[in-house]
């Protein structure tokens, strides 16, 4: 008995050697000089992160924000709640973007994101030009005075830009205030005559008596009809575009 179980192990050490012998290394399934996996893995991450972070970049360091805005204003200045959608709004405001964002887009491709791809160039070197032309689009639509106020919560002294240029860490949020700050003032401009409108329509109701006759629901309608006698739409967009021109 003891003989038959020594002759079985010897019969499955001999069996089991040349299979082990035959087993891939992992070491050699990786290229030599190419990135191993956990890199790998950390550059898939940071390239989901992006992905998900997308939306605000588009916000941050583009016209969407001050679009969109000025389309809200205009909503609520001729009284419509739901007219037209927000996915109507938003598709309208992300064309435009698109539109006058063209040139800035193409310039980043050109000279970071396809070397990139084309392996001419590394991660760092391509973030520096990808970022580049949406720098001078967002110096060139800032305000000094709010670049300035980044500047000395952050404790950076003016003198020591590179160039013309802030940092980017006080250029966004800057650029993202000076967008606001621009995309209300022209929905002041929509709203007011839409304003004057119900001003109007509401002291003749009252004159007249008709007390218990909501003004807007008679306002409503020439309200609409002043924005499409005007060809509102031309007019609006075209301005919109031509305050980045």
């Amino acid at each position: 008995m003891m003989r038959l179980i020594v002759f079985i192990g010897i019969v499955t050490v001999a069996g089991i050697t040349p299979a082990a012998a035959q087993l891939p290394d992992l070491g050699g399934l990786i290229p030599t000089g190419a990135p191993s996996a956990s890199g790998r893995i950390v550059q898939l991450l940071a390239l989901l992160t992006v992905l998900s972070v997308a939306p605000g970049l588009l916000i941050m360091v583009t016209c969407f924000t001050r679009f969109i805005i000025a389309l809200s204003f205009l909503r609520i200045g001729i009284g419509l709640q739901t007219t037209p959608g927000n996915l109507v709004l938003v598709s309208l405001a992300l064309f435009l973007t698109f539109y006058v964002m063209g040139p800035t887009f193409d310039e980043s491709w050109q000279t970071g994101v396809k070397p990139l791809i084309e392996e001419k160039i590394t991660e760092a070197e391509a973030f520096e030009r990808i970022a580049a032309p949406f720098k001078k689009f967002m110096t060139h639509h800032v305000r000094e005075k709010d670049v300035r106020l980044f500047e000395e919560l952050a404790g950076v002294n003016p003198a020591d830009r590179v160039g013309n240029e802030p940092e980017l860490r006080v250029l966004l949020p800057a650029f993202m205030i000076s967008e606001l700050r621009r995309g209300f003032e022209i929905g002041f401009l929509i709203v007011l005559p839409f304003l004057v409108i119900d001003l109007i329509v509401a002291t003749l109701t009252m004159s007249m008596g008709m007390m218990m006759l909501p003004p807007t629901a008679i306002s409503l309608p020439f309200k609409v009809l002043f924005f499409v006698l005007l060809d509102g739409w031309y007019l609006l967009v075209g301005s919109l575009v031509r305050s980045y021109s």
